[in-house]
């Protein structure tokens, strides 16, 4: 069947397949605030929001969640998912003032045979006898043919029959489900074109799991095949390895098949952090469209290739989805990635400076993997501060602590070409580092100048991994100096900035001596 551009309606499952997922559970005021963003914001075509008479909680989010969608005019894109059981789910819906019952029935011989111990001409009445009652009371009905995809490959007439006999039954859509994820894009296509070239006037629904990792391309052979009608989840969530991801699905549809969606890209990212939040399931960095770092270019060849002409752009830009591109400071960073986050700070460096700054940066990202652009400003203030002076080296460092214990600090150090070792012990590590530096610079008639002030900063953001500035402030005989450090510890900052004061200092009486 023909690709040409059409309209792909997305069915949005992350309020009931999704709460399939283990440990996750949606309480009733955050099923409402879901379903609001999924169809005022995003957009989607339609959501389905539980299962039928699973709880009084989630009775009472179902009920909300209709009333907001009747006020805002979106009744009948709400959807509930029912068990063939008469009245009793239709009833529940009913009093949820809910519009659209997704009936699940058995799409395999083998479920209907084994599970119901019922032949295909019974499951049908039962089925038919459900439907009928949901008709007469004004409610829209869908079908799952639950674990369509085996049925279909182990028995297809099964399947042909139980179409046959439900075709005129007036059920709006029939959707086939890959439950356990089986299918290859082969597979999908093959099938998908089949039901579609025997049933033409029938609306099909796809609804596809991630077991694996095919769940977006499948998509794409159903949409190749003639589906209309696609489910998926926000971040991927659902029974085992998930549904669809909304995210890909929307993007691939569009971009890859030229086809029409009714949503709104540029809430995907904030949809996805509030599922993310109230769920607990945290989505990878790497994720497409909504993980943390896929709008992060590492590589400095890359920056500079964007720097020079975009030349590592795609259509994936991250203002589509209202993010912006980011460019990774650590040990594999160019002068084009440090360029970058200069710009974004409005700050200017002259080439020396930058030289010295990039060089500061990759010794940093051999101990702390990425510096953000929020570390940035700590490390210049540090590089332009910092002074030639090698007049003490620290060579070596170990720093001990514990709970009611007091803290030791040995040191091996180079003063004037010597080296020293030395121990100290202290409440703390800097103040054990501070006691083993006065013992090593007694033979050189130096004493660290006393504290006036001590301040440790990380950037904003409060990341644990970020770096840290220590700036110390010594009462260097009634003279206030500061000297400022960087370094991913904050002792080591501490220790850093120490050892500037004492380089300052034996350098000016050098030149004082001289």
């Amino acid at each position: 069947m023909s690709t040409d551009s059409r309209h792909i309606q997305l069915m949005d499952t992350t309020l009931r397949d999704g709460e399939q997922t283990q440990g996750v559970s949606f309480t009733p005021v955050e099923k409402v605030s879901i379903a609001k963003a999924l169809l005022q914001s995003l957009r989607v075509d339609r959501i389905e929001v539980a299962s039928a008479r699973v709880s009084e909680g989630e009775k009472e989010a179902v009920t909300n969640i209709n009333e907001w969608a009747k006020q805002e005019g979106f009744a009948g894109r709400v959807e509930v998912l029912g068990f063939v059981d008469h009245t009793r789910s239709v009833d529940w819906i009913l009093e949820t003032g809910g519009e659209v019952i997704n009936l699940l029935i058995k799409g395999s011989e083998k479920h209907c045979r084994v599970q119901l111990g019922k032949t295909l001409a019974q499951h049908t009445e039962d089925v038919l006898q459900t439907v009928n009652y949901a008709l007469e009371k004004g409610l829209k009905v869908n079908v799952y043919l639950e674990d369509w995809s085996n049925g279909y490959h182990d028995d297809p007439d099964y399947v042909y029959g139980l179409m046959d006999n439900l075709k005129d039954a007036g059920i709006s859509h029939f959707m086939l489900p890959d439950t356990l994820g089986v299918l290859s894009p082969e597979e999908v296509f093959s099938s998908f074109s089949d039901m579609c070239k025997r049933y033409p006037d029938l609306q099909f629904d796809f609804h596809p799991h991630n077991d694996y990792g095919l769940a977006t391309a499948n998509v794409m052979a159903a949409v190749r095949a003639g589906v209309n009608a696609i489910h998926c989840t926000v971040n991927c969530l659902g029974e085992r390895a998930g549904n669809a991801s909304m995210a890909e699905v929307a993007v691939v549809l569009r971009d890859k098949m030229h086809m029409q969606l009714s949503i709104n890209e540029s809430h995907i990212v904030r949809i996805s952090t509030m599922v993310e939040n109230f769920s607990g399931k945290r989505v990878a960095a790497n994720a497409p469209i909504v993980g943390a770092d896929v709008f992060t270019q590492t590589a400095g060849i890359h920056a500079d290739g964007d720097q020079k002409g975009g030349l590592y752009k795609t259509k994936l830009g991250p203002e589509r989805f209202s993010r912006t591109r980011s460019y990774a400071l650590g040990k594999m960073s160019g002068k084009a990635s440090l360029k970058k986050n200069l710009e974004m700070l409005e700050l200017d460096l002259s080439e020396e400076n930058q030289k010295k700054v990039l060089a500061r940066i990759v010794s940093l990202g051999d101990s702390k993997q990425t510096i953000t652009t929020d570390d940035l400003p700590f490390i210049i203030a540090d590089v332009l501060e910092s002074k030639n002076y090698q007049h003490i080296k620290l060579l070596n460092c170990s720093i001990t602590s514990g709970l009611d214990l007091e803290s030791t600090a040995s040191l091996r150090i180079k003063v004037m070409g010597t080296t020293h070792l030395a121990s100290g012990y202290g409440n703390g590590g800097f103040d054990a580092f501070v006691d083993a530096v006065n013992k090593i610079m007694e033979e050189h008639d130096y004493v660290m100048p006393a504290l006036a002030d001590f301040e440790i900063r990380i950037p904003k953001g409060g990341h644990t991994s970020a770096l840290t500035e220590c700036v110390i402030t010594w009462n260097c005989d009634g003279e206030l100096r500061k000297t400022r450090a960087v370094h991913s510890n904050q002792v080591f900052a501490a220790i850093l900035a120490a050892l500037k004061i004492i380089n300052m200092q034996l350098h000016e009486r050098g030149l004082n001596q001289a």
